[in-house]
């Protein structure tokens, strides 16, 4: 049975691919977390260098504009920290290399909650196949919180060992979890603009669209706004 999470945890990373991606699938979360005053840190995996369809533009340029973007949008949704891997787009695999570093950031980082996508989710509809970096991510975030980064035979170089306490998964296809983004809806959408180089022209569209999806998901959970999540409490 679905549930309506109230709790806001103290200090929360989020670990996602590209520079757009927790904002899109996590902003309204992050942002009331934020403002009830939880930490909110979130890791970036991959630099974005390949989001964009123009053979002209520079895959340099385009990193530093994302970045810019991506600092922008942080400042909005209450962001305390970004945290850049630097991997190419497409480069990512979860591996013990990627998910060393993961187990890394997380001890030291030291996070109640970790958010992340939902690597199990592949297909959306008839239409969208899950980018392979968004699945990569998932089962680095995975495998880094449970059982590594709580085990310090796991990565002994990379700090101190420390237990997440629970996860939350983005793009599930069954969520089980929502959190009411009622009162930072407005701040999603507008985290969600300043990502200009992958959206294009923004607008009322835009706001109408993230309106519409949080529509759907606040049905579901009987509140105007919402997220949803797969959550994991790990015992």
């Amino acid at each position: 049975m679905a549930e309506l999470i109230e709790a806001s945890p103290a200090v929360v990373l989020a670990i996602y691919a590209h520079p757009d991606d927790p904002d899109v699938a996590a902003g309204g979360t992050l942002a009331r977390w934020a403002a009830s005053g939880s930490q909110v840190h979130v890791c970036l995996c991959a630099e974005g260098d390949k989001g964009s369809l123009d053979p002209a533009t520079s895959p340099t340029e385009l990193v530093a504009r994302r970045r810019a973007e991506t600092e922008q949008a942080g400042k909005i949704l209450g962001v305390t920290q970004h945290h850049w891997l630097g991997y190419p787009d497409g480069d990512l695999d979860e591996g013990s290399e990627l998910r060393g570093r993961i187990v890394e950031l997380i001890r030291a980082v030291r996070p109640v909650a970790v958010v992340a996508p939902d690597p199990t989710a592949v297909f959306f509809g008839q239409t969208y196949v899950n980018h392979r970096d968004h699945r990569a991510i998932g089962w680095a975030a995975l495998d880094a919180v449970a059982p590594a980064a709580a085990n310090p035979h796991y990565f002994p170089e990379r700090g101190p060992a420390h237990r997440v306490e629970l996860l939350y998964l983005s793009g599930a296809l069954e969520p089980d979890a929502w959190v009411d983004v009622s009162a930072t809806i407005e701040a999603k959408a507008a985290a969600i603009a300043c990502h200009a180089s992958q959206i294009g022209e923004t607008g009322e569209w835009l706001r109408g669209a993230v309106r519409r999806r949080a529509e759907e998901a606040g049905r579901e959970a009987s509140v105007p706004f919402a997220e949803g999540f797969r959550r994991i409490t790990l015992p």
